[in-house]
C-alpha cells in the first residue's frame, strides 16, 4: 500500500515493503509450485503465474533460498490478515511479569518486618514476583550474616505464598533474593460411592 509522504523532496508516495515477493515481483525463472488445487512440481515462472491468474489468486514466494525457490498460490491479503491475527493472539497470551521490590535493612525491627511481609503477601497473591533486598549502609556491611538471616526468615514466613527463585546473593552493598508466587494447588475431588 502506498502512503502519502507530504510536501518536500523525493517521491510523494512510498511503497510499504511486503515481507514476501508476490506475482510480478518474483525474479526466479523457475519455481517449485505448491498450493491447494495445484499439482505440486517445478514450473517456469510464466506457467506458475498463469495458473495463479486462472484461479484468481496470488503467486507468493514463501521460501526464496530454496533451489528452485518455493512459491505458493494463495490469497495473499487473507494470508497477511491471518498472520496478524495469530501474532495478536500470541501477544495476548504472553503474561507480563511484574516485579515488586521490598527493601529491608540489616537491623529491621519486627514491626517493620511484619509490615513489609504483609505487602509482599499481597504482591504475591496478585501474581507479581517480589525482589527483597537488604541494603547495607556504610560499615553495616560487616553484618552480612544478619542480612542473610532476615532474607531467609522473610522467605520462610512467605512459604505458603511463594517459592524462592533466587537465594540471597550479595551484589555490592545489597543482598538480593527473588520470590515468585506459588501456583495454587488443584484439589482432587474424591467421589464417594
Amino acid at each position: 500500500m502506498a502512503k502519502y509522504r507530504g510536501r518536500g523532496r523525493g517521491p510523494r508516495y512510498v511503497k510499504k515493503e511486503d515481507p514476501n515477493k508476490i506475482n510480478e515481483h518474483i525474479t526466479a525463472p523457475i519455481v517449485r509450485l505448491v498450493g491447494d488445487n495445484v499439482e505440486t512440481g517445478i514450473y517456469q515462472l510464466r506457467e506458475a503465474q498463469a495458473k495463479a491468474d486462472e484461479l484468481g489468486l496470488d503467486l507468493v514466494e514463501i521460501s526464496p533460498k530454496a533451489n528452485p525457490p518455493v512459491c505458493k498460490i494463495m490469497d495473499y491479503k487473507k494470508y497477511l490478515y491471518e498472520q496478524k491475527k495469530r501474532q495478536k493472539e500470541i501477544k495476548a497470551k504472553t503474561a507480563k511479569v511484574v516485579l515488586k521490590e521490598i527493601r529491608l535493612g540489616p537491623n529491621t525491627d519486627d514491626h517493620d518486618f511484619n509490615f513489609k511481609l504483609k505487602h509482599a503477601t499481597k504482591f504475591l497473591q496478585d501474581g507479581a514476583k517480589v525482589k527483597v533486598d537488604v541494603f547495607f549502609r556504610g560499615r553495616s556491611i560487616i553484618y552480612k550474616d544478619k542480612g542473610e538471616y532476615i532474607l531467609l526468615r522473610f522467605a520462610q514466613e512467605l512459604e505458603d505464598y511463594a517459592k524462592v527463585e533466587q537465594l540471597p546473593k550479595l551484589e555490592g552493598k545489597r543482598m538480593i533474593m527473588i520470590l515468585s508466587p506459588k501456583k495454587p494447588e488443584k484439589k482432587s475431588e474424591k467421589k464417594s460411592s
